[in-house]
């Protein structure tokens, strides 16, 4: 049986509800044979307008149709010029994924473009399987509410507040606003920042002379890279304390190499200024309670501060936790990936090599900054031909293409000794080289101070 036959058996309750979620596979079929058919120039107009529509691959109910649209979108993404968009070449893109047979097979492909009367429909047929998605939206975040309540693992307010929260989420995912796109419509806005001196969705890093050189926008994918012991969990956790916690936004750690007791330790030795041995070892001392008891109640009321420490950390499961901070009221200003060669790979096939894995987790991170509107900091690693000397962005781990991908590279870098002892005429310093910076001037050097034993960089003078 192919997929145009699976049937839709519609099961009742005891109320007479069907139980089957709302969806149309004729509407699903018909968006992907408009997308399909043999035309670059159609081919092309239709899946802007489509994708326009759609919020993503997840809006199809079918999982074959999702792999499909994933497939068309990711070739139409990474094609150099006109894209050919057609049965054929999509199969064959399937195929190298290890999806074709999963998908119905070539057949199915041809089969969809054979639904459709015109490729114009498309945009007509993607606000129906829109439409079909929202509402499965809003039965998911009921479903939620419901069994939220029956549990009762949390007071009523907060139950209360949550289920707010998911119907606000349902209700802005199903109607929305157009956005304004043209010259017209982003020109008041932006004589205002001018007039007020500053991006309001900018954010500022910890480090002054760095803010001179950097600002942090939404939609921004930022690397920062080092060799191994040279400062990048240090810069990335300072970095999202000091918007969590000095400016009140909600933020994540997303960290696939340390527990969340090893994040806790950094950021209490960090804000604390207490040693960081100290408390790893559990060996505190009655002056760093004092210290730490000054910062208690502002890391006991940082709820909105997430360290997700989860196993086999993925693009799909950082994703998922910034949906679940959204749906929440909270959606998080800016989210740190530490670090980005150690995330688990999604929908490889048997033939990628490494270097394309690490390639993807770039595009993919650098997707969920322009999805979610915020900037995504990735921690890389260099290869070890960046030993013993300072960094180039030729020298991250197993890819290059995280050069590509990025809107800013800062790459840290402390001049050691031969024996990795902290030791050189430049001791206690790291430079933090600005090696890319699409909105602003690139190549600049600026020194910060490694307190390695409070867990934090510092400006000089600091």
């Amino acid at each position: 049986m192919s997929i145009a036959e699976l049937p839709d058996t519609a099961e009742t309750d005891d109320a007479g509800f069907n139980r089957v979620p709302p969806n149309d596979t004729g509407a699903e079929q018909a968006v992907l044979g408009a997308m399909l058919v043999p035309s670059p120039a159609t081919a092309t107009q239709v899946v802007d307008e489509v994708s326009s529509i759609l919020r993503g691959p997840e809006d199809f109910y079918r999982p074959a149709h999702e792999t499909i649209y994933r497939a068309i979108l990711d070739m139409y993404a990474t094609s150099i010029g006109k894209p050919r968009i057609d049965p054929i070449t999509v199969a064959a893109e399937l195929t190298k994924r290890g999806e074709l047979t999963k998908v119905g097979g070539a057949s199915y492909l041809h089969t969809l473009v054979q639904t459709v009367p015109t490729a114009a429909n498309g945009a007509y047929y993607a606000e129906i399987v829109r439409g079909r998605a929202a509402l499965r939206q809003v039965i998911e975040a009921g479903t939620r509410m419901v069994a939220q309540a029956y549990a009762q693992t949390e007071d009523a307010d907060q139950i209360v507040q949550d289920a707010m929260a998911q119907v606000q989420a349902a209700a802005t995912g199903t109607v929305e606003a157009a956005p304004p796109l043209s010259v017209a419509d982003r020109w008041q806005g932006f004589v205002d920042e001018l007039q007020d001196g500053a991006d309001p969705n900018a954010l500022d890093t910890p480090w002054p002379d760095l803010n001179d050189v950097i600002q942090l926008k939404p939609g921004q994918l930022v690397t920062v890279g080092a060799a191994t012991a040279g400062g990048k969990s240090l810069f990335g956790m300072n970095l999202v304390a000091h918007a969590a916690l000095k400016h009140g936004k909600p933020a994540m750690v997303a960290s696939m190499e340390m527990s969340g007791s090893e994040l806790m330790a950094r950021l209490t030795a960090a804000e604390a200024g207490v040693n960081l041995d100290s408390l790893v070892r559990r060996k505190v001392t009655d002056r760093d309670w004092e210290r730490i008891r000054k910062i208690s109640e502002r890391l006991a009321t940082a709820h909105h501060f997430v360290l997700d420490d989860s196993a086999n950390l993925s693009l799909s499961k950082i994703r998922a936790r910034m949906r679940w901070m959204t749906a929440r009221g909270h959606a998080p200003a800016i989210v740190v990936a530490d670090y980005l060669q150690l995330m688990t790979p999604e929908g490889t096939n048997k033939n990628s090599n490494r270097a394309q894995e690490v390639a993807d987790i770039s595009r993919g991170l650098k997707l969920l900054a322009v999805e979610f509107q915020v900037p995504v900091v990735a921690l890389a690693q260099f290869n070890r031909g960046a030993v013993g000397r300072r960094p180039l962005v030729s020298d991250f781990k197993e890819s290059s293409a995280i050069e590509q991908d990025s809107n800013i590279i800062v790459l840290l870098h402390r001049e050691l000794a031969e024996d990795g002892t902290d030791t050189g005429p430049t001791s206690g310093t790291v430079e933090a080289i600005v090696a890319k910076n699409r909105n602003g001037a690139s190549g600049r050097i600026v020194e910060l101070a490694f307190q390695g034993h409070l867990a934090r960089l510092s400006s000089m003078g600091c």
